[in-house]
């Protein structure tokens, strides 16, 4: 048995996966305002609606561009992520600097390399929003990690940011699978394999050693919690909460959010792998407070 390789049934994975990154990354948002800090301390949600940040709207690009070429083109990624560039969505300053350049009309390769004095990038912002093209290709975690280092380059040119995309492109990949989700161990075992050597890759290591620790206070401590808001300071303890709690969006969510750091980075990539599996969707009362899918988001499911 394998996952629906049709475009409909890639494109039905992708769209449940982004509503179930917009959900992590809208509520997560919620507990940066200071007058939360208590209802997160207690699990209570905050009054609706919730909006999302950049995290979503990046990723709606990343499903358009896969709805309109099966893949990922990146002249085309490029321009989506600076046509729909909402300054008030809470990108980084680097990457709203770039996008808005390109709309201007210069080259993303260029902007992109010249990040950081010609490192690149190796912030979150790749690894953020490629949940989406994990469940896409669930019929092919290799693929899927192929697509997601194309992805990562009209933005993050550092070779942490790149893994940091691919790892949670496997992980979103491999929770997708038609068997249900795997194994805590087999996600992250699964996704090691599929990433090269990296920071990154050392993080999941200490993440999969760590799956036996019941307290995520003290592994974000170790893994980082995007503090930093570095591929490598988030991406280890995103996958390690979102295995912990294959197929439970709610459990997942509270413990990735309640240690604090870059929440709604965190929790979107949580929900956005927990939701690559039907067995993961958030809740629909969590559903209906959050702000609506952008309105060209494909196939006319945009709407909450």
């Amino acid at each position: 048995m394998t996952a629906d390789s049709s475009s409909s049934g890639r494109l039905e994975r992708a769209l449940a996966s982004l509503r179930g990154l917009s959900v992590g990354d809208a509520l997560g948002s919620q507990y940066f305002v200071p007058a939360n800090y208590p209802l997160l301390k207690r699990r209570d949600l905050p009054d609706g609606p919730w909006q999302w940040t950049d995290d979503t709207e990046m990723a709606g690009s990343v499903v358009a561009v896969l709805a309109a070429h099966q893949r990922v083109d990146q002249d085309a990624l490029a321009r989506s992520f600076a046509e729909h560039h909402d300054f008030d969505r809470g990108y980084g300053p680097a990457v709203g600097r770039l996008l808005r350049l390109v709309r201007e009309g210069q080259d993303w390769r260029e902007l992109a390399a010249a990040l950081f004095n010609g490192q690149g990038s190796w912030g979150n912002g790749a690894a953020m929003r490629i949940a989406p093209l994990g469940a896409w290709y669930a019929d092919d975690p290799e693929q899927a990690t192929h697509q997601a280092e194309i992805s990562a380059y009209p933005t993050h040119q550092h070779r942490e940011a790149v893994v940091g995309a691919m790892a949670v492109a496997a992980a979103a990949a491999l929770a997708g699978s038609p068997g249900g989700p795997p194994s805590p161990e087999a996600l992250l075992d699964g996704v090691i394999a599929l990433v090269p050597k990296s920071a990154v890759g050392q993080g999941l290591r200490r993440a999969r050693d760590m799956l036996d620790y019941g307290d995520a206070a003290t592994v974000a401590a170790v893994l980082g919690c995007g503090r930093r808001t570095s591929a490598h300071d988030t991406v280890p303890f995103a996958l390690w909460s979102a295995a912990r709690a294959l197929g439970d969006y709610e459990t997942a969510f509270w413990t990735t959010a309640q240690v604090g750091g870059d929440v709604d980075t965190t929790c979107a990539i949580v929900g956005g792998v927990l939701a690559a599996s039907k067995a993961g969707a958030p809740p629909a009362a969590w559903v209906e407070r959050t702000e609506a899918l952008p309105e060209w988001v494909p196939d006319g499911l945009g709407a909450s």
